[in-house]
């Protein structure tokens, strides 16, 4: 192992860049659907050694000592969200007359610019470097910090954050109900960089006994969350979820709108298995009903004389506002409506996170002038809604909606469900078609339903639709590509109460934790 690790060490210039690029590439093996964690124990030690060898001259500034960790870091995370993200290049596709030009920006612009966050860890965790231990716990707490950006700065986006190595299925699941997605960001990094410590002697007993504790208080938490009987519940809600699978060439097609909503009536008014009740609710994916209701009041009459008695339909279209004819501007939202038998609108949440180059432009008059615009083909931008509430479902439960890629935010999914009983997650992931694009935007659902302690109903036009428990099982599901409808019972759970400090808190009081012991670690090294 020390031979291995002294070579690795030594590395320089491109043969440094490739390597670094290769480990962060391999990583990606151990998110959905592959799910193959064990890479995280060679990935990591491999970018430990790296950073070990990202040295400049004694007497170069500060910023030129830190360039050859950032670069390597930068390669790392090139090669990881370049492994991890190309099927949103499948997006551009779609339409491919019109972005076929800009495959090269998705496939490769954003994980350049995703890179840049793991340069910057690697960079601040070399601020850090000491032997043995401090190095790899300097490592984990700036990989928090770097994942924590990444979920706030320009808009956030949080996709597959390295945390998620160590939740591939539900036992494993059950501590980022404790740690938050930020600890177990911290604690992943640190566990699957503990091989490293082989390469040496400093510290190798203390680093390799704590990732065992670590790694056995992680599963053993596990086994006793998915051991203890479930809250105490009311009658469960009978839920249907509709998949109606619509190619997204044909999702704005005039000349097939009213087949597209014929076959979600068609799925809806299906008679349920034997042995299984009426629904009661009944889900439909995100932008599922391709017009707008306001100029179909024919639709609306059909949800009524499809709907019975005390059914509701939770459906995702686009909502506008305002009217033209008067000189006013119209707005558009991408928003989940509650219609009743009667076939009213009685409730409606707006998504209030946009896609930015999917359902609106930054900057667009400056972006349109160099022949820029956005990918979803909608009469005008979206415009965002300014607060979220749950929705009251038959029988009383309460039931909180998010729109496609709201539900990856850890920090707005836990502050928006206060007070309900479950998530309500509409999406359309047809855009990427069968890549590991829906089925890991199925797992975010997975962690926040065991972080939020609630079960997750999930409609997704191709899939995958589907039921989560509470901890993170799931119940039921619809494969990718598969026209159906599926016949759900949903528990209806005491409201949970936070764990300790409330998961994001524990998560800081983690990283911060690991930062302060990685420092005195390095003071110990520096004054004996």
């Amino acid at each position: 192992m020390e031979r291995l690790a002294g070579r690795i060490i030594l590395l320089w210039g491109w043969r440094r860049a490739l390597v670094a690029f290769l480990a962060g590439a391999l990583t990606m093996f151990g998110h959905a659907p592959y799910d193959f964690f064990a890479v995280g124990f060679v990935s990591f030690p491999v970018l430990i050694w790296l950073l070990d060898g990202a040295t400049a001259p004694a007497q170069a500034g500060w910023i030129r000592r830190l360039m050859p960790a950032f670069a390597t870091g930068w390669w790392f995370g090139f090669g990881y969200f370049l492994a991890g993200l190309w099927w949103v290049g499948s997006a551009l596709l779609v339409e491919a007359d019109d972005f076929a030009w800009a495959l090269p920006l998705a496939v490769l612009g954003l994980p350049a610019v995703l890179a840049l966050f793991y340069g910057f860890a690697a960079a601040l965790a070399r601020l850090g470097w000491s032997g043995g231990l401090g190095r790899i716990l300097a490592l984990a707490a700036a990989f928090g910090v770097a994942e924590w950006l990444r979920t706030v700065l320009f808009t956030g986006f949080p996709w597959n954050p390295v945390g998620f190595l160590a939740m591939p299925v539900p036992l494993l699941m059950q501590s980022v109900r404790v740690t938050g997605t930020m600890g177990m960001n911290v604690l992943a990094v640190a566990v699957f960089a503990m091989p490293a410590l082989l390469a040496g002697h400093r510290h190798r007993r203390l680093g390799l006994g704590l990732a065992v504790l670590l790694a056995a208080a992680h599963g053993g938490y596990g086994l006793w969350a998915l051991s203890r009987p479930d809250a105490a519940t009311t009658d469960g809600l009978a839920v249907r979820i509709v998949q109606p699978d619509v190619d997204q060439s044909e999702k704005w097609d005039r000349a097939v709108r009213d087949r597209i909503f014929k076959t979600l009536l068609d799925l809806s008014s299906e008679p349920p298995a034997e042995g299984k009740p009426q629904p009661q609710l009944i889900v439909w994916p995100e932008t599922s009903i391709p017009f707008l209701l306001t100029d179909r009041p024919d639709a609306l009459a059909a949800i009524g004389e499809l709907l019975q008695p005390g059914q509701m339909l939770l459906a995702g279209i686009v909502r506008s506002e305002g009217d033209a004819s008067s000189g006013g501007a119209i707005r558009y939202y991408n928003s989940v409506v509650a219609i009743d038998d009667k076939g009213e609108i009685v409730d409606a949440v707006d998504k209030t996170h946009l896609v930015p180059f999917g359902e609106y432009l930054p900057l667009e008059s400056m972006l349109n002038a160099i022949g820029l615009r956005k990918v979803v083909t909608v009469p005008l931008d979206f415009s965002a809604g300014t607060e979220r509430h749950a929705i009251t479902l038959p029988g009383g439960a309460k039931g909180v909606p998010f729109i496609c890629y709201e539900v990856i935010f850890p920090q707005l999914v836990e502050h928006d469900v206060a007070g309900a009983n479950a998530i309500v997650t509409v999406t359309n992931d047809a855009w990427f078609g069968d890549t590991p694009g829906p089925y890991q935007h199925f797992r975010q659902a997975q962690i926040r339903a065991v972080e939020t302690g609630l079960p997750v109903l999930r409609a997704a036009n191709t899939g995958i639709s589907g039921m989560i428990d509470s901890r993170g099982r799931i119940v039921d599901a619809l494969a990718v590509n598969v026209k159906n409808h599926m016949d759900v019972i949903m528990p209806v759970t005491q409201i949970p109460s936070p764990i300790l400090l409330g998961a994001m808190l524990n998560g800081m009081v983690i990283l911060i934790g690991s930062a302060l012991f990685a420092g005195v670690l390095m003071y110990r090294r520096r004054t004996l």
